[in-house]
C-alpha cells in the first residue's frame, strides 16, 4: 500500500467502526426465534460472515437494537463503560475526526476523496445524508472490495459523547430511526462479510 493511500486509513477505519457500533469482542450469539419478522417498529442489526477457506464456516448474528440499547449500559469491561467506548484516537495521525465530520456534515453532496494507485482505489463521498466509503484493494488475487455506508445522523450521535469517546447507545438509537439499509459489505479471498439493518429477526439470505 502506498504512503498516500495509507494516509487515509485512519479516517476509513473510523467510518467502518462506526457502522458496526457494538463491540464484537463480546461475542454476541445469534438470537433464536420461530417467526421471520419482528413486531412492527422493531429494528434488527444483522451480521453475516461466510468463510471461503477450507473450514467453510458461516456466522450469523441478529441483534435487536432495543435490546442492545438496554444491555450496553450494563457492561463495564475494558474500554466500554456506561454505553460509551473509549477509542483514544479522535486525533489519529493528525486527523481531528470531530472537526472532519462537522466539515463533511455541513458541506454539499459530492465526492471528497479519490485515491487511485497500483495498490488500491479509495473513494469517500456524501450523498443524501449518507457517507459512502469504497475501498478496492488490488493486491489480493480476487481484488477485495469494501463498501461502507454510514448515516450522518448516526455518526453525529456517536460523536455526541465526551472527548475520545463514542456514545454507542446514542448511535444505536439514531440507527433505529433509519430505514432498511446495508451498512457494510466486504468481499476478499477469505471472507464475505455483510452488515445491514431491517425489521426481520432472522437472516433470510
Amino acid at each position: 500500500m502506498t504512503s498516500r493511500t495509507r494516509h487515509f486509513f485512519p479516517v476509513i477505519a473510523f467510518l467502518a467502526a462506526t457502522s458496526l457500533f457494538a463491540p464484537l469482542g463480546t461475542r454476541a450469539q445469534s438470537s433464536a426465534s420461530t417467526s421471520s419478522t419482528g413486531s412492527h417498529g422493531d429494528r434488527w442489526l444483522h451480521v453475516r460472515v461466510i468463510s471461503t477457506n477450507a473450514k467453510g464456516e458461516t456466522v450469523r448474528v441478529n441483534v435487536p437494537l432495543e435490546l442492545a440499547e438496554k444491555v450496553l449500559p450494563a457492561i463495564d469491561h475494558d474500554r466500554l463503560h456506561n454505553g460509551k467506548v473509549r477509542i483514544g484516537c479522535m486525533d489519529c495521525d493528525g486527523v481531528d475526526v470531530r472537526t472532519l465530520f462537522e466539515a463533511v456534515r455541513s458541506s454539499k453532496d459530492g465526492e471528497f476523496v479519490t485515491v487511485q494507485s497500483n495498490d488500491a482505489d479509495i473513494s469517500v463521498m456524501k450523498k443524501e445524508g449518507m457517507l459512502f466509503v469504497h475501498v478496492h484493494d488490488k493486491n489480493k488475487p480476487k481484488h477485495s472490495q469494501v463498501e461502507v455506508k454510514v448515516p450522518l445522523k448516526v455518526v453525529e450521535a456517536l460523536l455526541s459523547g465526551s472527548k475520545d469517546e463514542l456514545d454507542i447507545v446514542a448511535g444505536l438509537h439514531a440507527l433505529a430511526g433509519q430505514g432498511d439499509v446495508e451498512l457494510v459489505s466486504v468481499k476478499d479471498d477469505d471472507n464475505t462479510i455483510r452488515v445491514w439493518l431491517d425489521s426481520k429477526n432472522v437472516t433470510t439470505d
